[in-house]
């Protein structure tokens, strides 16, 4: 008897399961290719790209902190025509989804690096991350307006017709708002959350802790908001799939979100912890499915019972 299926279908981009690498904490995926077969990954999110290279922000980039990490590298990366020409051959060679996070300054930045990644083989797919400042208009964040978030995700939904997912900020009111505006602009899959902001003080020079002064939170400790978010989303009906992430440590973590309206799931500073988590999550998934009876793990998304 065949087992359960744990294949998922999130808009137009189809993974073998639900298990995603999230972007900033799996570099370019090659460098765990030592520890792990990361052809069994659902997916993987390299971090993110600009349209030019970034050396990111000065030391200290991360701290630790009590249920997490507190980090600001700074979106340090090659650069879209650096990652075609050096970093995707080795991608492309992957059995797995590859899914290109993308930023910027400005909405014209976004629209250029989409346009690039347009009909690029091995691209699955992109990824957009709105936690950004838009330096032309007074460096407002994209996914803090809801009228921001809309010029950012149709520039780029302009620029390509690859899958667009787009990656919500919570450090917002009301994140549900956001996330229609970003549907409206052509958004395909949502993917929430990422890291709300935080601050470490060394009380001894009472100085921050880190060199950019504040940094994402990640972990453990941002789980119940991020389950909350998803929760509060799937609740809007918007009609997308959304992607679950935020301090998911093993399989029980990740069967939480599918819970709460996730069709999929990413893992992020787990993979510091141990490089096998996001094979280890997948396993577990499939045998919680197995235990329960759940023939399709599609049946299990937006279960919570209240």
């Amino acid at each position: 008897m065949p087992g359960p299926d744990i294949s998922v279908r999130l808009g137009r981009l189809f993974l073998r399961n639900p298990v995603m690498t999230a972007s900033g904490t799996f570099g370019y995926g090659q460098e765990y290719g030592c520890f792990i077969d990361l052809n069994q990954l659902g997916g993987i999110i390299v971090k993110g790209t600009s349209l030019m290279p970034r050396l990111g922000n000065p030391p200290a980039r991360i701290v630790e902190v009590v249920g997490g990490t507190l980090s600001s590298v700074g979106l340090h990366n090659v650069g879209v025509e650096r990652f075609i020409k050096e970093k995707l051959p080795y991608l492309r060679k992957l059995d797995s989804r590859i899914i290109v996070n993308i930023f910027g300054a400005s909405v014209s930045d976004y629209h250029e690096v989409a346009r690039r990644l347009e009909g690029i083989d091995g691209v699955s797919g992109v990824e957009v991350n709105i936690s950004c400042p838009n330096v032309k208009e007074g460096g407002v964040v994209f996914g803090s307006y809801p009228d921001q978030t809309y010029k950012v995700v149709k520039s780029v939904r302009d620029a390509t017709t690859l899958p667009l997912m787009v990656k919500l900020s919570p450090n917002v009111t009301d994140i549900t708002v956001i996330a229609r505006a970003a549907a409206e602009a052509g958004a395909e899959i949502l993917s929430l959350i990422n890291n709300p902001i935080g601050l470490a003080i060394d009380i001894n020079s009472r100085k921050p802790m880190l060199g950019n002064v504040t940094g994402g939170l990640a972990g453990p400790a941002i789980k119940p908001i991020a389950l909350r978010m998803v929760w509060e989303v799937y609740k809007a009906r918007l009609g997308l799939p959304l992607v679950g992430i935020g301090g998911i440590m093993s399989s029980r973590d990740a069967i939480e979100f599918i819970i709460a309206g996730a069709s999929a799931v990413q893992v992020g500073s787990a993979s510091f912890v141990d490089p096998q988590t996001s094979l280890k999550i997948t396993a577990g998934i499939k045998q919680y499915c197995s235990d329960n009876g759940i023939e399709n793990i599609a049946d299990l998304v937006g279960t919570l019972k209240y």
